[in-house]
């Protein structure tokens, strides 16, 4: 169920696989996405049961509506209503969870434990070239984050060897983000999107991430829409310790 854990000065960063949950096949089995046709109920009750199994409240963890693009919401709390269109939200509010959905596409966790701020991104692809990680490092810089202190890791994705792609569709990734040029195993054009966020991320000041190995084409125990089209999706979370009972904190909801 829960993949990684990582605990950096009260920051958390956690990821999860598709076992442990209720979902019928082809979503089977921990399908924590609620946009690809799988039953809500299910999606439902394996939220909450991944949220338990990180001892968060189910209720304060903050979705995206995720759309490829590059546009972050500062939160101070979950939506009111269905989630707007954003591939990036910060927070500064401790024990609220911000989580990214990917099948392929890389998760980035971020946070700067002494501003104590939080970033979760989804980087595609297009949001790669779009720009969401430099988008999510200036909206928790807004917040009083500092990117040379900011601790990242990056989730399960395809990885360059794998994602295969047109050879111009290569060329215009590469000419926003060379490090993303890359080659797959058989010598065709292919793209590596986590390189491509690592080098961002760099450019932008931030530490280098840990290595991630799982690439998610190739792992049958994660999600893969290039691999099954029709399936769920995993997890990334990233949140802050709760402040200790009665210190206190005012109740808000989501903005952008």
């Amino acid at each position: 169920m829960i993949t990684q854990h990582d605990i950096v000065s009260g920051a958390h960063f956690a990821t999860t696989d598709r076992w442990g949950g209720v979902s019928a096949a082809p979503y089977d089995e921990l399908n924590l996405g609620g946009a690809v046709g799988d039953d809500p109920g299910a999606v439902g009750a394996n939220r909450e049961r991944a949220a338990r199994a990180l001892g968060l409240d189910p209720a304060a963890v903050v979705w995206m509506n995720q759309v490829h693009g590059r546009d972050a919401a500062v939160v101070t709390g979950p939506w009111r209503g269905d989630a707007p269109c954003v591939d990036a939200v910060v927070t500064a509010r401790r024990g609220l969870a911000l989580a990214v959905l990917t099948a392929d596409c890389v998760p980035v966790l971020l946070a700067d434990p002494v501003a104590g701020v939080v970033g979760a991104a989804h980087a595609g692809r297009p949001g790669l070239v779009a720009g969401v990680v430099p988008a999510v490092v200036e909206a928790m810089g807004s917040l009083g984050a500092d990117p040379a202190r900011t601790a990242v890791r990056i989730g399960p994705s395809v990885c360059g060897n794998c994602y295969e792609v047109p050879e111009r569709m290569r060329d215009e990734v590469a000419a926003a983000v060379p490090e993303a040029y890359a080659t797959t195993r058989r010598g065709t054009a292919a793209v590596d999107v986590a390189a491509g966020v690592r080098a961002q991320l760099a450019r932008l000041g931030v530490p280098e991430p840990p290595a991630q190995p799982v690439c998610t084409l190739e792992s049958p125990d994660h999600y893969s829409y290039r691999r099954e089209r029709t399936t769920g999706r995993l997890a990334g979370y990233v949140w802050l310790e709760a402040p200790a009972r009665g210190a206190g904190e005012a109740d808000g909801e989501a903005v952008a």
